[in-house]
C-alpha cells in the first residue's frame, strides 16, 4: 500500500507512521492485489486532543475514510483504522463488485458564513443600550472555502460513499437522472435522497 502522512502541529514522527502504515496494510487482505493509496493526517488539538485521519483511494474510485480523536495518537489509529475495518467488512462485496462510472464531473464549492452574519439579536454597547446595526455588506464574511468534485454514480453507490466516507451528506450526479442530487442518512435511520430539477417551463 502506498501511504503519504501529513503531520499538523507536532513533530514528524516515523515511529507513527510506521504504526500507522501496519494498521492499513491489515486491511488490505480485502482488496486483493489492487493497488492501494492511503494518505494519513495526524495532527495535536487544544493541545492534547491527538487526532488520526486515515483516507484510503481505490483504483476505481472509492473512496474511504475514518477521523478519530483521543488524548494518545497510536489510539486514535487504532479507533480510525478499526472504523475503516468494520465499513469494508459491511461493504466488501460491493467495493469489489463497482466499476467507476464515466460522465461529467462537476465541480462544487462550500463556503462557511460566520454565524454573526445572521444573528438577529440587537448590538448593544457596554452600557446595554442598542446600537443600529450596520448596512449588510456587499459580501458576507467567509469562514473558509472548499471545493469538491462531484462524481457520476447510481443512488446505491452513493448510499455506500456515504458510509464508507462518514459524512452527514453527499452530492453527486445521478447517472440514471441525469440530476445533481443529495443522500443523506435521516434521523429516522432511513436515507433521504434530494434531486436537483431543471426550471419550470410554462406551457
Amino acid at each position: 500500500m502506498q501511504l503519504s502522512t501529513t503531520f499538523r502541529h507536532m513533530d514528524a514522527s516515523q515511529a507513527v507512521r510506521e504504526y500507522a502504515g501496519d494498521k492499513l496494510d491489515k486491511i488490505r487482505k480485502y482488496f486483493q492485489k489492487e493497488m492501494i493509496s492511503a494518505h494519513a493526517v495526524f495532527s495535536i488539538e487544544r493541545g492534547y486532543q491527538h487526532v488520526a485521519e486515515l483516507n484510503i483511494t481505490l483504483p476505481n474510485g472509492i473512496l474511504i475514510n475514518a477521523k478519530e480523536s483521543t488524548e494518545d495518537m497510536y489510539s486514535s489509529i487504532d479507533l480510525a483504522a478499526a472504523r475503516i475495518e468494520r465499513q469494508v467488512r459491511k461493504w466488501k462485496e460491493k467495493i469489489r463488485d463497482h466499476k467507476p462510472h464515466h460522465g461529467p464531473q462537476v465541480s462544487i464549492r462550500e463556503t462557511v458564513i460566520s454565524v454573526e452574519e445572521f444573528d438577529p439579536r440587537p448590538a448593544v454597547d457596554g452600557a446595554g443600550t442598542s446600537l443600529p446595526r450596520p448596512a449588510p455588506a456587499p459580501a458576507f464574511n467567509v469562514v473558509k472555502e472548499e471545493t469538491y468534485t462531484v462524481r457520476p454514480m447510481r443512488v446505491d453507490d452513493a448510499v455506500m460513499q456515504l458510509n464508507l466516507i462518514g459524512t452527514e451528506l453527499l452530492m453527486f450526479h445521478n447517472i440514471e437522472t441525469q440530476a445533481i442530487a443529495v443522500v443523506y442518512l435521516r434521523k429516522d435511520g432511513h436515507y433521504g435522497l434530494i434531486e436537483a430539477s431543471g426550471p419550470r417551463t410554462e406551457n
